[in-house]
């Protein structure tokens, strides 16, 4: 018996409609790592800069004229003044940078005493607070001529590093008027570290920094900014300074990128989850467990101690030992 040709063709087609339909796609069922209890020892890895050190809010110290007339000699930028030598000078005299915590409001002379005085006699080496010959004879070994006008002197906490100059050679100088900017010559380095964080961060914490040319040395947290910054991205960051345990490793590195990872202290009973598997939750963190049914449900988080070498963090919440927890599939 012949077939008709359209019903032949209807019944091909068909079949090849039925052969191409793809068969719905079976989810695929996610990632998931084990709650585990146990010890944790706290590594926290952040990247950092390396710079000199600054004021205590990050910024650099204001160089303030105090003579009056005109610029002839100015320091540059990225010089080193110790204390007690000349920073710069106005109409040929000498400005001397002294180091203490309290700018000068006088011309100071022999007889005089006070804390001003105290602050130039350091600087020179002599003992006590009253303007005497040893002070006088000090000025003038040092600046090789015996007049001077000790009040137009800069004080800083200690020698500097100049990082910008805003005054011109040549230009008027007046008394109160900015000159520049300038660092301490001491180097320190700055790590924006995750607000979440901080608790388990102290100062004195030892720390490991890896230089530009992978040299590693040792440093530890020196103080913590109290301050918070919101990124972007809406996390919250707060500043940690670190010192060196041997500045020369840095040798003369300024806004160099380092890597820094700080050893906290250790807990011996928690429960540990991958950092990956946590979750916004409005001001907080959660993570996803997977239901004995296989489904998924949310549940909040406390984070406690960081394992950043690890990629772990201790957490407290509704969860027990050997629950899965969702992580993000590679």
């Amino acid at each position: 018996m012949r077939v008709p040709l359209l019903m032949l063709l209807v019944g091909l087609l068909s079949a090849c409609g039925a052969a191409g339909q793809a068969e719905p796609a079976a989810t695929a069922a996610p990632a998931t790592a084990t709650v585990r209890q146990g010890s944790l020892n706290g590594q926290v890895s952040q990247n950092g800069t390396l710079s000199y050190a600054a004021q205590a809010d990050g910024s650099d110290y204001p160089v303030v004229n105090q003579a009056a007339g005109v610029y002839t000699e100015l320091p540059a930028a990225g010089q080193v003044v110790a204390c007690g030598h000349v920073l710069y000078r106005v109409g040929d005299d000498p400005v001397l940078l002294l180091c203490g915590s309290r700018p000068f409001y006088r011309d100071l002379a022999e007889g005089d005493d006070g804390w001003d005085v105290a602050i130039l006699n350091r600087n020179l080496g002599v003992a006590g607070d009253e303007f005497t010959g040893k002070t006088a004879s000090g000025l003038s070994e040092l600046l090789d001529k015996e007049e001077l006008s000790v009040g137009d002197a800069v004080v800083l906490p200690g020698p500097v590093r100049i990082s910008g100059v805003t005054a011109q050679l040549g230009g008027r100088a007046v008394p109160g008027s900015p000159l520049g900017t300038a660092v301490t010559t001491r180097h320190e380095v700055v790590v924006q570290l995750n607000a979440a964080q901080q608790a388990q961060v102290k100062v004195g914490n030892r720390a490991q920094v890896t230089l530009p040319d992978n040299r590693v040395t040792g440093g530890r947290v020196s103080r913590i900014g109290t301050v918070a910054t919101q990124g972007r991205d809406g996390s919250a960051t707060v500043p940690v300074y670190l010192s060196l345990d041997k500045p020369k490793d840095a040798g003369t590195l300024d806004a160099a990128p380092v890597r820094v990872q700080i050893t906290t202290a250790g807990v011996k009973n928690a429960l540990i989850v991958p950092v990956t598997s946590l979750i916004g939750a409005g001001t907080g963190y959660a993570i996803e467990r997977v239901t004995a049914a296989g489904g998924r449900e949310t549940v909040p988080v406390k984070l406690g101690l960081f394992d950043d070498a690890a990629g772990m963090v201790q957490v407290t919440g509704d969860l027990r030992a050997g629950d899965r927890v969702v992580v993000p599939s590679t």
